[in-house]
């Protein structure tokens, strides 16, 4: 047999079933007689057989690893959740693997099924998408948290902030300015944390401003960079620009700043956006954007949280995080 031996190599050669040699190699000794326990321990011994951890793990539920799924890993406010989350859950003892869907649920549904084989503890979906695997891992009952963006397939664990409120924090500080010809910009591909951010954004301003209405305006991409500079580019000459922008992400806002350059608007001055993230990069290379800070850094301990409710048969829900308008 050589040194790989297997379970069921053990078990022909004592004469016993391959379940018999599983629950002596891992310790269950009650179930077989002293004998058959002698005989299977010294052909172990002598074959170099080793339990498999991951078949182990797949009983226990054990195997320390967690996957987490998320899109587009070079958007820092991405990054900043991935760094988050795996420090938090290196702290309580788990490894993460982090894995990059590009936003396709292709990739998605090919990354659950090799996560799955590898028996991982749990799933952190970040800005899920709609697709075939993932709705049916929420069907089998996997502990999943979704995060920055709900489950497609309805209520279930989720950490992140109160869109529809950061948009309209977002409105308030444009109003505070004086801002009276706004507008709003989106990437063509529309998500549903995205479509919260601009519907608050406009809810709260036309309330607040009878008669106003908001430009909305989208902007086609392959991240959202490019699409805030291909909406920016749809606002038309400087003339008819937006005296105020809500940009739903801080990328997007990065985009519109380059258009304005290209276009001799002033931002701010002719155009004040402002953004949602406040991700780190801000004080070194936008003092010039206003943004809502989304608390990326708390975000792991809670998903760590949740994750455990959900392994221990606990509903774990909604967790909302605070966030805060950062003024420039």
């Amino acid at each position: 047999m050589g040194a790989r031996a297997s379970l069921a190599d053990i078990a022909a050669e004592a004469g016993v079933s391959v379940s018999t040699v599983s629950r002596i190699a891992n310790g269950a000794l009650d179930r077989a007689s002293p004998a058959t326990v002698e005989k299977v321990q010294r052909l172990i011994a002598e074959r170099g057989f080793r339990p498999n951890p991951v078949g182990r793990s797949l009983r226990g539920g054990e195997s320390q690893l967690v996957a987490m799924l998320a899109p587009n890993l070079d958007n820092p406010a991405m990054a900043a959740i991935a760094a988050s989350t795996e420090a938090a859950l290196r702290d309580a003892g788990t490894v993460m693997i982090l894995c990059d869907t590009h936003d396709r649920p292709d990739l998605q549904d090919e990354y659950l099924r090799a996560m799955r084989s590898r028996f991982v503890e749990g799933f952190v979906v970040v800005s899920a998408v709609a697709s075939p695997e993932l709705e049916a891992a929420v069907g089998r009952g996997d502990p999943i948290v979704f995060v920055n963006r709900r489950s497609p397939y309805g209520g279930l664990a989720f950490v992140g902030i109160d869109n529809r409120k950061a948009g309209a924090d977002a409105a308030d500080h444009l109003l505070a300015r004086g801002v009276r010809r706004p507008a709003a910009i989106h990437p063509a591909e529309l998500s549903s944390t995205i479509r919260d951010r601009v519907e608050g954004f406009v809810e709260r301003f036309e309330a607040q401003a009878p008669g106003v209405r908001v430009r909305v305006v989208a902007g086609a991409g392959a991240n959202h960079l490019d699409a805030g500079y291909a909406a920016a580019g749809a606002l038309g000459p400087s003339e008819e620009w937006p005296d105020g922008v809500l940009c739903p992400s801080d990328l997007m806002a990065y985009g519109l700043y380059r258009a304005a350059l290209e276009r001799g608007v002033r931002v701010p001055g002719d155009c004040e956006p402002v953004g949602i993230d406040d991700n780190a990069l801000n004080a070194w290379i936008a003092p010039w954007l206003s943004s809502v800070r989304v608390p990326y850094p708390a975000f792991g301990p809670r998903i760590v949280e949740c994750l455990r409710s959900l392994r221990q048969g606990e509903p774990a829900g909604e967790i909302l995080l605070p966030h805060a308008l950062v003024r420039r």
